[in-house]
């Protein structure tokens, strides 16, 4: 593969990653709570990292943001730090990947200054890919603990590790069982375009070199 289809298909992978990332971080279905054991209540809860949302029999939706920095745990306020720094720096990639693009002709750009920038641009969507697939997979962690969960065990299973339910989005005294929303695979997916973005166009780098 030339050094030009390299880039161009860096390019529109870090594109992709970069939009799915931004979806992940504003979607409210990080976590929700497993349907399979509480067939009988009538409220269906999810949460995102900016509010929880709770939606009735009747199909009314409560939604309560989660602008306190103090009623939630610190490990909640990383991950929202990480899924932020992953959509600032790879939205700067995107920038200046877009600039670089052999396709454009920038008649005052040399071709080293070009593959510089290329090459910045990998790096970025490098990094952010790595900023987002941790915060997604912290994330996903605290979900875990809350499968061997019962209300008998709740204090038991909160020292384990921090609850979707109780450490990150508010206070189930049923201690119930969440499974992973479809924020968490978007995320998953998003840094997975961008660790190739990156990648690819690293390699395209060094392809114009040689």
């Amino acid at each position: 593969m030339s050094a030009t289809m390299l880039q161009t298909t860096g390019f529109v992978s870090g594109v992709i990653g970069t939009t799915g990332v931004f979806a992940a971080t504003l979607m409210d279905v990080w976590c929700a709570r497993n349907q399979q054991e509480h067939k009988l209540t009538s409220v269906y809860t999810y949460k995102g990292l900016w509010k929880d949302c709770e939606v009735s029999s009747s199909g009314f939706t409560e939604c309560q943001a989660l602008y306190s920095h103090l009623n939630y745990s610190d490990l909640l306020q990383a991950i929202r730090a990480l899924l932020v720094v992953a959509i600032l720096v790879s939205m700067i990639a995107v920038f200046i990947g877009f600039f670089c693009l052999k396709c454009l002709k920038m008649r005052n750009m040399a071709l080293l200054t070009r593959a510089k920038l290329m090459l910045s641009a990998g790096i970025m969507f490098i990094i952010a890919g790595l900023c987002d697939i941790s915060g997604a997979s912290v994330y996903a962690d605290q979900i875990v603990p809350s499968f061997t969960t019962s209300p008998y065990n709740q204090k038991q299973g909160e020292k384990g590790g921090v609850q979707c339910a109780n450490g990150m989005g508010g206070i189930d005294s049923f201690a119930s069982k969440y499974t992973f929303g479809p924020a968490l695979y978007i995320a998953w997916v998003g840094g997975a375009l961008l660790l190739l973005g990156g990648i690819l166009k690293c390699i395209a780098f060094k392809r114009m070199q040689t």
